[in-house]
């Protein structure tokens, strides 16, 4: 097929691309039919699903491998159609695509033994060693079978390739450049939505939880993803590495992530509402800072502050992130992010619980609501691994009248209809809802500028406008049959950036509100007593006396005692609370340690003073970072009898 005029090299790299897709679509159906044992609940109609969703996977991972290919081949100029240039552009094309599908058949044999596709830290997992020849030989001999279909597909993808000629303008001219320019800059468009997976402003670059959304399990997610794009999105990833400060048996009873029933009181099928709120720091809040400015502090929420009133809180409460990235799996999941988030990790496959999963056991239905478009920040397909049954986001809410513009509907319309939402799913259920217009660029809706304080700092106005959103929610919700059965919990997916100096510590952003709130239970109080987003999970199964073992990392915040610790992610570093200290921890030792309750602004380091604490303090991070490592690289996040 020849190719002739100014566009013809735009055309050539469309078909070689669409062809591209097509051999990848064979590289998964051959992956899944030789591991389709591993995959006993994987039907026609699934299968379909997953290879439509694959779609977007292989996009990405075929547009960074051939992105020297489509520059050559796109940028304006008469030396395209050159044929020493186009046979230089060949021999690029296929041996970079002969580098992608070698991985995809790699996995072909590789899958079985890890369960998962193979990602970024090959790298480091084999630098070490010193017979590698020998071992790829022994893999080529070992799978030759494989080697004969690698060898035809590139001698397929060679010969495809000259099957489209260019046929050289006779003539070249400004005027054609002018021609090839807006298709060039077409392209390099083309190419930026296609490599973050979207160009919607609230789309995250896309990553390998982004699957999710095309699976009803962790493990089918190998399945839509392919090799190279699971590489390349975790060659910067955080490798976990195992330790072993502590015998197994110490281990558990220094720390014990597996939660066994607490009483032979039966189960407590009440509903259970979980409402996380964008950038709803500590700081704003009145109720919460009473000792501020001599208890003349007002803060921006007062609907929540009487709620807090009227529910139970704690005295000292964490974000265990800080991006509302970290904030899901935490609140969910009772996993928090080490290093990274959770669900960007390579990690982020593995088999898990949730409170949507546990409670989903016991007949309850599931839902979340978020008003950005779907897809945004990977929440529906976070969602999906989390076991939720329903998502509703801007699509479902189908009216763009209460879009804010930027990242989607405002949040009083959007707690109306998940109210009414709500409303339409059968009892007992778990709903849980996260907040978006108190987010930069910090506007509130035209109707109520003025309304709500500004603040010193700009979060203030749309945090006042939100705490009001939540008002007329409850409103709304308090009138349903199933409000004075449900237990809401409350918190922030994180702080953000902080105005008086009791929160510009390092303790301090990370501080956040968690209130539990039952209406009519009784359950008012405040505990002195430290709390973060993982305790969250263990809290509501518990106060519903679930009766089966689970996993969570994180403690009971209801059960009596201040033995418990609280742990932030700090830029690869942690810090580490308990009783009345911090201490920062890089991973290897203690750097500093400061009492909480009487250095607030954190002044004196207490690292040399206290050397008992600090003992107390590194054997419970060193059991939790074993705990947390080692589950994480074996995959044992769920309990197992």
């Amino acid at each position: 097929m020849k190719l002739r005029g100014i566009l013809a090299p735009y055309f050539a790299v469309a078909i070689r691309f669409a062809f591209l897709l097509i051999v990848y679509a064979l590289l998964r159906w051959g992956f899944y039919l030789l591991n389709a044992s591993l995959f006993p609940n994987v039907n026609a109609g699934k299968l379909f699903v997953m290879f439509g969703g694959g779609v977007r996977f292989d996009t990405v991972a075929l547009l960074y491998l051939n992105i020297l290919y489509i520059v050559m081949q796109t940028v304006p100029g008469p030396f395209i159609a050159n044929p020493t240039y186009q046979r230089v552009s060949k021999w690029i094309f296929v041996v970079v695509n002969s580098l992608g599908i070698a991985l995809n058949l790699i996995d072909y044999a590789y899958y079985p033994f890890t369960l998962k596709r193979t990602t970024g830290t090959v790298l480091s997992q084999f630098s070490n060693e010193s017979n590698l020849f020998k071992l790829a030989f022994d893999f080529c001999l070992d799978y030759w079978y494989l080697l004969l279909v690698f060898a035809l597909l590139v001698y397929g993808l060679s010969k495809s390739y000259q099957l489209i000629q260019l046929e050289r303008p006779k003539r070249y001219s400004w005027k054609s450049f002018l021609v090839q320019v807006p298709f060039f800059l077409l392209t390099a468009f083309l190419f930026i939505g296609g490599v973050r997976g979207g160009w919607a402003h609230s789309t995250r670059p896309i990553t390998l939880s982004n699957s999710g959304d095309y699976v009803d399990t962790p493990e089918e997610m190998n399945i839509v993803l392919n090799t190279p794009f699971s590489i390349l999105k975790t060659l910067k990833a955080v490798s976990l590495k195992p330790v072993n400060y502590y015998p197994e048996q110490e281990l558990i009873k220094l720390y014990d992530p597996i939660h066994l029933p607490q009483t032979d009181k039966p189960f407590n099928k009440k509903n259970v509402v979980v409402l996380i709120l964008e950038s709803f720091a500590k700081e704003h809040f009145g109720e919460l800072n009473k000792d501020i400015q001599g208890g003349k502090y007002k803060g921006y929420t007062p609907f929540l502050d009487s709620l807090i009133r009227n529910g139970y809180t704690f005295t000292d409460t964490y974000a265990n992130g800080r991006k509302s990235i970290d904030a899901l799996p935490s609140v969910i999941t009772g996993i928090p992010s080490i290093g990274e988030p959770f669900v960007l990790s390579v990690y982020s496959g593995n088999e898990t619980t949730s409170l949507a999963k546990l409670l989903g056991k016991k007949g309850y239905e599931t839902a979340f609501f978020h008003g950005a478009p779907n897809g945004s920040m990977g929440f529906s397909a976070y969602m999906k691994l989390a076991g939720i049954q329903h998502y509703f986001g801007k699509n479902e809410y189908n009216n763009d009248q209460d879009f804010d513009g930027i990242w989607g509907i405002w949040d009083e319309p959007f707690l109306q209809f998940t109210a009414n939402k709500i409303n339409t799913l059968k009892q007992p259920f778990f709903a849980s809802f996260f907040s978006l217009s108190s987010h930069h660029p910090f506007k509130v809706p035209e109707k109520y500028q003025g309304k709500f304080p500004k603040g010193p700092l700009p979060v203030q106005e749309p945090i006042g406008y939100t705490d009001n959103a939540l008002r007329e929610f409850f409103a709304t919700a308090s009138k349903m049959p199933w409000f004075n059965n449900t237990l809401f919990v409350i918190c922030a997916d994180h702080a953000t950036v902080s105005y008086l100096p009791e929160y510009q510590t390092t303790a301090g952003g990370f501080q956040i509100p968690i209130i539990f709130y039952a209406p009519g239970e009784g359950l008012v109080g405040k505990a002195d007593k430290l709390v973060q987003q993982i305790d969250i999970m263990p809290t509501v199964l518990n106060y519903l006396h679930y009766d089966e073992p689970y996993f969570a990392f994180g403690s009971d915040a209801f059960k009596p005692g201040r033995d418990n610790f609280v742990l932030n992610n700090n830029a690869g570093s942690y810090n580490f609370y308990y009783k009345d200290y911090m201490m920062s921890y890089d991973g290897l030792k203690p750097v500093s340690l400061y009492n909480m309750k009487q250095d607030r602004l954190m002044k004196q380091d207490l690292i040399k003073q206290h050397p008992a604490v600090l003992d107390t303090m590194e054997t419970k991070m060193k059991a939790f970072i074993q705990q947390y490592n080692n589950r994480m690289i074996e995959n044992k996040l769920t309990y197992k009898k």
